[in-house]
């Protein structure tokens, strides 16, 4: 029951004051396990101005065993699988590193980050991240087509990656 406590409570510190352009629900009122967060893409970065889905997955080990953090919205990014699934790469996430004393707050935060900076050198898609470090201006073009593409509109979550564009193309 402590880990219902913790979630609860940590759920009302991010929807009070979440890290900038992102806001929290539940993806659904009787499930604290799984959380649906909406994130504009950062100012200053080829993100900007599109809307992304994330979804929040807390195992019922939370928070001795890291959350599942993936994009519900397709993004073109070297940190994030190119596909529905939406994986994420981040450092915090990994088994290795998570502590029970993490916050989802910094793992929101951390996600953010990724967008504004992302990490070229530990990929989950190695072309992306060679055009990153290689050809900015290719990656932040073609970052912006995906943002023009898919993360227009409101996000669309649960099995629906990348919105119904997706299924079609």
């Amino acid at each position: 029951m402590a880990s219902q406590k913790r979630i609860q409570k940590e759920l009302a510190e991010c929807t009070r004051s979440p890290p900038p352009g992102m806001s929290i629900a539940l993806a659904s009122e009787s499930n604290l396990h799984k959380w649906h967060v909406v994130l504009q893409g950062p100012p200053n970065t080829p993100y900007a101005g599109g809307t992304f889905g994330l979804v929040v997955t807390l195992p019922v080990e939370y928070p001795f065993k890291a959350p599942a953090v993936t994009f519900a919205t397709r993004i073109y990014h070297p940190n994030v699988t190119n596909d529905s699934q939406g994986s994420i790469c981040l450092g915090a996430l990994k088994p290795e590193n998570w502590k029970p004393a993490s916050k989802l707050l910094g793992v929101l935060e951390a996600v953010r980050a990724l967008l504004v900076e992302p990490m070229p050198d530990d990929p989950l898609e190695a072309r992306i991240a060679e055009e990153y470090k290689a050809d900015r201006k290719e990656f932040e073009k073609n970052a912006r087509a995906y943002v023009a593409r898919y993360a227009k509109g409101q996000p669309k979550f649960d099995g629906e990656a990348g919105g119904a564009e997706a299924a079609k193309s």
